[in-house]
């Protein structure tokens, strides 16, 4: 008899009790979710992550008290387990950014599909970021205009100017094809060179990437 996989354990935190209650019932009816708890403000939502121990903290950034961001930046800085996600039925590109910067992994806006919310939820338990395809738009455009490179920070990470071409291509949003295309290299060779970058930075998807190099200044052009 096969195991019986363990639910994932959420917690919800947001200050609209009607919109709450709903999502809790909508999660619930799925068979591999479970909600541990709600929070109200982002002070709450701290001390229930540490008290509830949820695996999945869905997060409202207009908040009373402690806003999202602010709750982000504090679970950071406590090393937290639980992946978070931003459930927002408006957010500013910025903020967009400055979440993933502070450790959101999804970002999901509240006119989605319940679907959408799942599939979110079931891709960062897997370790992936996720975002949907607008906001992917919006956070290419705001990559595009926070970065600046800054001088001497290639070298501090080994990296070659051929392989600050392509990081730049990456945040600007291009493909590895279209990123081929415009230096004239092979797919191939574009994606062992996002192999070598990669293993350089320590980081593990295209999404990283873009968030590690527009931190760090490693953008050019």
């Amino acid at each position: 008899m096969a195991a019986t996989r363990p639910r994932v354990r959420i917690l919800i935190a947001d200050d609209h009790p009607i919109f709450s209650e709903s999502l809790r019932k909508l999660l619930q009816a799925e068979s591999d979710f479970q909600v541990v708890g709600e929070a109200a403000d982002g002070a709450e939502a701290l001390e229930r992550a540490r008290s509830l121990k949820p695996h999945i903290l869905l997060l409202d950034l207009a908040m009373p008290r402690l806003g999202g961001l602010e709750a982000l930046r504090e679970l950071g800085a406590t090393s937290s387990p639980v992946r978070s996600v931003v459930l927002s039925a408006a957010i500013r590109k910025e903020d967009i950014v400055k979440a993933l910067q502070l450790g959101a992994r999804g970002v999901v806006l509240k006119d989605a599909g319940s679907h959408i919310l799942f599939e979110c939820i079931r891709s960062v338990m897997a370790g992936d970021y996720w975002m949907g395809r607008e906001t992917v738009a919006d956070l290419v455009h705001a990559l595009r205009s926070l970065s600046r490179a800054r001088p001497g920070r290639a070298r501090e990470f080994g990296l070659t100017f051929r392989e600050l071409e392509i990081i730049s291509h990456i945040v600007a949003g291009l493909s590895n094809k279209e990123i081929g295309q415009q230096l004239s290299l092979s797919e191939e060779t574009v994606k062992s060179h996002l192999t070598h970058i990669f293993d350089k930075l320590g980081v593990s998807s295209r999404l990283e990437l873009a968030l590690f190099a527009t931190h760090h200044g490693l953008v050019i052009g």
